[in-house]
């Protein structure tokens, strides 16, 4: 990775100096480009980092690996990316608002719930290329200087910098809260060598509140600002690769991609905007899709179906196994049985063990 350059504030010739004046502009260009909130960062996570080597220490981060490969460099900005003095932190909400009610469909044990940031198009490449737009943006005004862009492709303590930048807090669930926007937003990063003004982190307004802990259907918040992402449903679904443990298994419900209920019951959320972008919006009738329907996807469908989803991460061999174990905690139809007895002699261990344990739940001894 390039170091950014040394020189900050080289404007062109004619263009403005101040520093206050740039960030405003930077801000205006942002929204322009449809980022719902822009914000600058001092990158310093002294504290942040404390939090992160306890966590790692204590094994909470379970396979993700990479969470720990880059030594301290995931909090100290300047050492990822050298010359770094500000990052510009950014915002794009996500809900889509025609999307089926959550509550609907998880209390619809036939039909599968996914994380409603996953429903439509990946997000990554949307925000990466209006963060490049951003940043030709002060190039045109300021001429050359340094700057690198994330979304999710570094080790980046996002939540953390876009606290700095003033875009929220974050909350007793791990997530950044807005007060104004909830928690159902995306997040990107533009590392840069400008000494702009900083922006203030918020104070905090979880209070007492205890909502998003008592409600975490596995008990992965195991306390205010604690996760243990080895109980949560989000990893287990999406990061994990390996059999689900049993005894978590019917906690998961019909969960199938990601979890949403420490969002959905936060009381911010009842502030968060619905999204304005095309490409959140709902594919393949992913808000709301039959479970037996998904399972009966052949790997060919699943490719075609996920193309430019978060989903299609997973490969079709878990999503198979994440889908088995819905089926197994949802009632004992004929379609579910028969639909899991065509999956018996699926070439993966891993899916023929999940399929079995969900036919054992449904009463239907394996063929």
């Amino acid at each position: 990775m390039p170091n950014l350059k040394p020189e900050t504030l080289n404007p062109k010739p004619g263009a403005a100096l101040d520093p206050a004046v740039l960030a405003a502009d930077i801000r205006r260009w942002g929204a322009e480009l449809g980022f719902d909130a822009v914000g600058i960062a001092e990158p310093e996570l002294a504290v942040d980092e404390g939090h992160l080597l306890r966590w790692l220490r204590d094994g909470r981060h379970g396979e993700m690996s990479w969470m720990g490969r880059h030594g301290v460099k995931r909090a100290r900005p300047a050492q990822l990316v050298p010359g770094t003095r500000r990052v510009i932190c950014v915002r794009k909400d996500y809900r889509p608002p025609d999307a089926a009610a959550d509550d609907a469909v998880l209390a619809d044990p036939r039909r599968a719930f996914i994380a409603r940031y996953a429903v439509g198009r990946d997000y990554h490449k949307l925000l990466r290329r209006r963060l490049q737009r951003l940043a030709e943006r002060i190039q045109a005004r300021i001429g050359p200087f340094g700057y690198r862009a994330f979304v999710d492709s570094a080790p980046v303590l996002e939540k953390a910098l876009a606290r700095n930048a003033g875009l929220g807090w974050i909350g007793k669930n791990t997530l950044l809260l807005n007060r104004e926007g909830g928690s159902y937003f995306f997040l990107g990063e533009l590392f840069t060598d400008l000494a702009l003004p900083a922006d203030a982190p918020p104070t905090e307004h979880c209070g007492s509140c205890r909502a998003c802990i008592d409600v975490c259907p596995t008990g992965a918040i195991t306390g205010p600002y604690q996760l243990d992402a080895r109980r949560c449903i989000s990893y287990l679904t999406i990061e994990h690769h390996g059999p689900i443990p049993e005894h978590l298994r019917p906690a998961i419900g019909n969960r199938v991609f990601g979890c949403d209920d420490c969002q959905a019951v936060c009381p911010w959320n009842r502030y968060a905007r619905p999204t304005d972008e095309a490409d959140f919006q709902p594919r393949h009738g992913l808000d709301s899709p039959q479970l037996v329907s998904l399972f009966r996807w052949d790997e060919a469908t699943f490719l075609e179906r996920t193309a430019g989803s978060p989903i299609r991460r997973l490969g079709h061999e878990r999503w198979l196994r994440n889908l088995a174990v819905a089926l197994g905690n949802g009632p004992a139809d004929p379609d579910a049985i028969a639909a899991l007895r065509e999956r018996e002699s699926h070439p993966s261990e891993l899916v023929r063990e999940h399929v079995v344990w969900a036919l054992g739940r449904l009463g239907a001894n394996p063929g």
